[in-house]
């Protein structure tokens, strides 16, 4: 009562000192208010909801208008202790004087970020002894998709063939618009939406050029329902875009359970919708949350996501982030905490070849999923034309941009970036040209996002779109024809790096790699609604059951997918042992056996993190490299972070002084290593600890790939187990070596740490390098 005592007198002088606020502090706006959790004054209320409503009915004392609890959007209890409710920015300022108030945040607003993948991951082999087998397909296992929803009548969510719901699930199926309770199955066994953070802050109108949206979890747009079925689909036999991609449709986990969370929007995923929706999945009892959607990086104390998967790892839920697609900039990765799986984009060996042929002959390489193969219309030869000038955006073919006299029966180039792939086909179309080519512009490069075109059209790397345009300018009148080759497998080079794919090292928590891995990401066909076209674009009225789609929002759910494989074949695993499976057996190599390539060199550890998700291997790891709740604790502690930003994200009120004396050369047990020299130290010591899943009896040698200028000692160089789940220590002296030292900029070196099983050579458990010298 003290602390209410506190904020009443609060109240009482803004209200009076403030005497003529400005307009600005009269709006209101969303802001998510944590409060710390088990105080005693919450035990005086009969509810968290009263308890919650008790801080906004004081915040608001003496503001006649409407009551304080229609202001409320959301109480949690779960994902975090507190609430979300409109509030001016003086009232906000008042309630963070209140000493029963962690934190009070504005509402953000972040972004969402297949017929073949699943071969390609290998998911498909090896019969009674693959995968699919050991782990019954992912049965039993439950996976929470946070994303646009679902279209529940696609066949990728078909329940034929699934076990019953399990008796754990505690979750419903929201009736809403165009969606009831009978929507949902043994498959999609749960959905629910969460608009009130969206609704607050946008208006009800919807714009002219936006399909309809459901408010329901109905998806309107389609990322949802490709991603919960990337990760967790049924099988479809014949599925295709368009007659592109044939084959059989499947989720990583095709035998695993759905439950979907719609927490996106037309106008963005706000996070006092996601905290909500992470409350909620956690009380429904699913056992992965995935997570498609982020931003830019920011401190772990401000990142909704961060501590609201906090608590969701605490209750055993492994969480699966998409790493963002702000690449190839450097430390644009995001969803970096420590507890979460955070996964970059690669790409697969499966290519759409649509060729230009020129005039002269020469013939430049590009990809499209058009169906134009064999269609004369669609590849005969026509006049190529680049507008540019002005101040229309003409070379981006914007829409109102392209003068029809020059367009009309032409084939269009048009330069990546501004607006959508396909919106630049669109505005092609509305003036009479007759096809594209769609050109990469150098901060592109060679990247190959493939589309569904509405009209001819394919799209070419950076260095064709300079010969391109070098032809078009030395030519009178310079044609073209495309040639559309369908689908190609398994004749390139793959898994490369996709170039959007964020990359590390982490702006807001540098002490941690990240990403972890990468997965599939470029090109993944996938399910999609009825009531879009392939290209999710309002004109589109042509109507498919799958399309594709490129993202970290894609490599996610595959991540997912196997993550409730490998669940469901170790129920008992922690979301930490589970990544470090995962990590520690990832690939280095693509399918040729050569290093995964970033653009023209070898991929860094800051662009694959420990590599490219291997199902196969992560299902028998050997090692885990486990980690527990309170580990994560002590680890903040060792970054200096103050007890009050450790409140915030862990919901533990801590003493760092106590838990740093209790832990003295303190290592948190990741499956990567990162070493920061900080000016004038030239040595670093790490300590990890591994526990056999493996055979009883394993001995396992040290093989180290020492990073540039460093050298590595291993104590001990062996690890003898005698049992199963016995855990071993060792540790890792990191030495600069001479001339390394004393260096005034930043430098970054990678290596690796390989524990080999010495009765099986092919059993390897490595953890990544990366070591930065700062000044």
């Amino acid at each position: 009562m003290e602390s209410k005592i506190f904020l009443l007198c609060t109240t009482f002088l803004l209200l009076f000192c403030s005497s003529f606020p400005s307009s600005k502090g009269l709006q209101k706006q969303t802001y998510i208010v944590q409060l710390h959790p088990n105080t005693e004054t919450a035990k005086t209320f009969t509810s968290k909801f009263d308890w919650h409503l008790s801080f906004l009915q004081e915040a608001v004392l003496g503001v006649e208008e409407e009551e304080p609890s229609s202001r409320l959007l959301y109480s949690y209890g779960f994902a975090m202790e507190g609430f979300a409710a409109q509030l001016t920015e003086s009232e906000a300022e008042m309630l963070r004087y209140s000493p029963e108030v962690v934190a009070v945040r504005p509402d953000h607003v972040l972004q969402v970020q297949t017929t073949y993948s699943y071969k390609f991951l290998g998911l498909d082999g090896l019969g009674n002894s693959g995968v699919w087998s050991k782990s019954r397909f992912g049965q039993g296992t439950i996976v929470g998709v946070l994303d646009t929803g679902v279209w529940p009548e696609s066949p990728s969510f078909d329940d034929t063939g699934m076990p019953s719901v399990p008796r754990k699930w505690k979750g419903i199926c929201q009736e809403g618009e165009n969606f009831s309770s009978s929507s949902c199955n043994r498959k999609l066994i749960g959905a629910r939406f969460f608009i009130r953070g969206h609704r607050v802050a946008n208006s009800p109108e919807e714009s002219p050029n936006m399909p309809r949206e459901y408010i329901s979890a109905r998806d309107s747009t389609g990322h949802g329902t490709h991603t919960a079925s990337t990760g967790c689909g049924s099988s479809v036999s014949m599925a295709s875009v368009l007659g592109n991609g044939a084959g059989v449709a499947r989720g990583m986990a095709p035998g695993a359970h759905i439950a979907v969370y719609k927490v996106c929007w037309f106008n963005g995923c706000y996070s006092s919708d996601i905290l909500a929706a992470i409350d909620v999945a956690i009380q429904d009892k699913v056992d992965v949350l995935s997570l498609s959607l982020g931003g830019f990086p920011i401190p772990l104390y401000d990142d909704t996501i961060a501590i609201g998967t906090f608590r969701a790892m605490e209750r055993g839920i492994s969480v699966i982030c998409a790493a963002g697609n702000n690449g190839p900039i450097e430390s644009s990765v995001a969803n970096s905490a420590p507890w979460v799986s955070t996964i970059g984009a690669g790409t697969l060996d499966r290519k759409f070849p649509a060729v230009v042929r020129l005039a002269n002959g020469k013939l430049l390489y590009g990809e499209s999923l058009y169906p134009g193969k064999g269609l004369k219309n669609a590849e005969r030869e026509v006049e190529v034309i680049y507008v540019t000038g002005g101040e229309k955006g003409s070379e981006f073919c914007l829409r109102g941009s392209l003068p029809r006299d020059k367009i009309q029966g032409k084939m269009v180039i048009c330069d990546r970036g501004v607006n959508g792939r396909s919106e630049k086909g669109e505005a092609i179309k509305e003036v009479g040209g007759v096809a594209m080519i769609l050109a990469n512009t150098e901060i592109n490069q060679e990247e190959d996002s493939v589309d569904v075109h509405l009209l001819p059209a394919t799209l070419i790397g950076y260095a064709e779109s300079v010969l391109l345009k070098a032809y078009v300018n030395a030519t009178v009148k310079p044609k073209a024809r495309i040639i559309f080759g369908g689908t190609v497998t398994g004749r390139s080079r793959a898994p490369e790096v996709a170039q959007f794919s964020a990359r590390g090292p982490s702006l807001a928590n540098p002490s941690i790699l990240k990403p972890d891995m990468i997965a599939p990401g470029v090109n993944i066909i996938a399910a999609w609604p009825q009531n879009l076209g392939p290209t999710g674009l309002p004109y589109d009225t042509r109507r498919v059951n799958f399309t594709v789609m490129s993202g970290t929002s894609m490599s996610c759910p595959h991540v997912s997918g196997i993550t409730a494989l490998i669940r469901s074949t170790y129920p008992n695993w922690s979301p930490a042992a589970i990544k470090s499976a995962l990590m520690t057996t990832a690939d280095l190599y693509d399918r040729r056996g050569k290093a995964i390539k970033d653009g023209n060199k070898p991929a860094g550890v800051f662009a694959i993190g420990a590599g490219h998700v291997s199902p196969q291997k992560a299902i028998n790891p050997g090692l885990v490299y486990n980690i527990q709740p309170v580990d994560y604790i002590t680890y903040l502690c060792t970054l200096g972070f103050t007890r009050a930003d450790i409140l915030a994200i862990t919901h533990k009120n801590v003493t760092c002084n106590g838990i740093l004396r209790k832990n003295p050369g303190f290592s948190l047990n990741y499956p990567s290593i990162s070493v920061i020299f900080k000016r004038g130290k030239t040595t670093e010591m790490t300590t990890r600890r591994v526990t056999n899943v493996g055979s009883p009896n394993s001995i396992y040698s040290v093989n180290v790939k020492a990073p540039e200028g460093v050298k590595v000692v291993v104590n001990p160089k062996r690890l003898v187990f005698n049992h199963a789940d016995q855990t071993l220590s060792y540790r890792v002296w990191f030495v600069l070596k001479k001339r390394n030292r004393g260096k005034s900029v930043a430098t970054f070196a990678q290596g690796q740490l390989t524990w080999v099983n010495s009765r099986n050579q092919m059993q390897r458990v490595r953890s990544p390098i990366s070591v930065t010298l700062k000044n």
